[in-house]
């Protein structure tokens, strides 16, 4: 295998050929797995979602969602992680689906899920920006303009790309410890206290009731919604110690451990405050579902730590997600699919092996959509956030559906010796089409989904702009197909020479 002089050892394709690669074994299980959380972003999912699905959605049933979609994205987990122990790739879903259903379908999906990553940064730096605003002016008086913290946010997403994985782990360590100690912290001492004002009930995790309340598909929705990115544990996968063992666990320990988190904080939330007062709370003040219990169970500086740890929360989980485009762009870009990408994109830093070039690029289309929502008009949070992460959404969705259909394909095609009714047939089909159900509650809840946007032009071409994503993958596969069918060959298939597909 032949290495490139100065740079990170070169990767290579089924077909020959050398790339540049990302710094091997610079990750283990705790790294991946603190990596994909960040990206789910616990404490902005529970204080910025719950209420929301408490007052708009099933009520009370909140936690029943939550459980609902832990036990859905297991059993899309089970055939991912299938897949997982055979393909190591950095394109995580592009280079399973190429594997599975073929280039075509491949780069389309992958087209996809870079669309989706590369508009998720800027959501979560218009959350951020938010958060930071109002409890800086909150809490000392001073007024500081949001863009200033967006700017803040895309430097230190791009310093941490640039020198590589195991620096943005070491930052991710500490702000998701912080969060999560505090969300505990209520949820453990409302139920060492005996439960809230109405005591304890089963009403809120119960299944039954994730299908009641003002709407349930609104509310199954953004409990979905609250695992986005829990599937990025593949795509460090050619930078982890052994990612055939570490990817599949760090997947199942993220959908499981988060759901499990998820479920508890969000009962404990409601129960806190009252069963009989929780959405009349939740629709007059959405933050004091979290506040109000953690004030009166924990104490008022915890409310102070929470309103910070919101900022640190957001901060973290689009750093995760600035990774995550970055690698997606790198993959696409090595393969030389657009010859000059190869050498810009796809080329990682001599010394850290990090995809430093696809972080910048990533950084300046993220601080352009930043400038085009405030030229529009638009909010960071009810506008930028809002917009983007349901565009966003809907595209890793699709994507995530795909690639349970490319599961069950690929073990039929490639290992009929390791196929099994449940794990690589069951599960694919059944999470598949799950998945492919929650598209569809997003697309007939999107309006209320998107609150005072629900009349934007870019809430309207959501669908459109995630359907012209995928047709032009298609498009230009096919093209290739035709013209240069000696790269359409590569499309997909670039892998580590230790990982390759077996």
């Amino acid at each position: 295998m032949a290495v490139d002089e100065g740079v990170a050892p070169a990767a290579g394709t089924e077909e020959g050929g050398t790339v540049h690669r990302l710094k091997p074994n610079a990750i283990g299980l705790l790294g991946v797995v603190f990596m994909a959380v960040a990206t789910a972003a616990p404490i902005t999912a529970m204080t910025g979602n719950v209420p929301f699905m408490v007052s708009a959605g099933n009520g009370i049933g909140a936690p029943a969602s939550y459980l609902v979609a832990m036990v859905v994205l297991a059993i899309f987990s089970v055939g991912f992680t299938s897949m997982a122990k055979h393909i190591t790739s950095t394109g995580a879903f592009y280079g399973f689906i190429s594997y599975g259903l073929g280039r075509t379908i491949g780069l389309a999906s992958g087209l996809l899920a870079t669309f989706a990553y590369v508009v998720f940064e800027p959501a979560l730096i218009g959350i951020f920006s938010t958060f930071a605003t109002d409890t800086l002016k909150d809490q000392t008086g001073v007024d500081i303009p949001w863009w200033a913290f967006a700017a803040l946010m895309l430097a230190i997403n791009a310093t941490g790309t640039w020198f590589g994985v195991s620096v943005a782990e070491k930052l991710l360590v500490v702000l998701l410890a912080t969060e999560v100690t505090i969300l505990a912290a209520m949820a453990i001492s409302v139920a060492l206290h005996g439960g809230g004002p109405d005591g304890f009930s089963l009403d809120p995790v119960n299944p039954v009731n994730a299908f009641h309340g003002t709407s349930a598909g609104l509310g199954l929705f953004f409990a979905f919604w609250s695992w986005v990115g829990f599937e990025s544990t593949a795509m460090y996968g050619e930078e982890s110690r052994n990612p055939k063992k570490i990817i599949p666990k760090a997947t199942m320990i993220s959908v499981l451990g988060v759901g499990v988190f998820y479920v508890f904080v969000s009962w404990m939330a409601i129960t806190g405050t009252g069963e009989s007062d929780a959405v009349k709370v939740a629709t007059e003040n959405p933050l004091a579902l979290f506040f109000n219990p953690t004030e009166q169970y924990v104490g008022h500086w915890a409310v102070v730590v929470m309103q910070w740890l919101m900022i640190t929360g957001s901060l973290a989980c689009g750093m995760a997600f600035h990774n995550c485009a970055a690698r997606y762009m790198y993959a696409l870009g090595r393969e030389g699919v657009i010859p000059s990408l190869k050498n810009t994109l796809g080329r990682t830093h001599a010394k850290h092996g990090s995809p430093h070039i696809a972080g910048l690029v990533q950084t300046v289309v993220t601080a352009l959509l930043l400038i085009a929502f405030w030229v529009a008009g638009k909010d960071p949070y009810t506008g930028t956030y809002v917009l983007l992460a349901i565009l966003g959404t809907m595209a890793i969705l699709i994507v995530q559906a795909v690639c349970s259909f490319a599961v069950l394909v690929y073990f039929r095609k490639n290992h009929p010796e390791s196929r099994h009714w449940f794990r690589t047939l069951t599960a694919p089909v059944v999470g598949g089409v799950a998945m492919l159900a929650v598209v569809a509650l997003l697309v007939s809840n999107m309006g209320a989904a998107a609150g005072t946007e629900s009349g934007s032009l870019v809430l309207k071409a959501t669908p459109w702009l995630v359907g012209l994503v995928a047709a032009l993958g298609i498009g230009y596969a096919q093209y290739l197909k035709r013209r240069s069918p000696e790269r359409y060959q590569l499309l997909g298939r670039t892998v580590l020479e230790e990982t390759k597909e077996r």
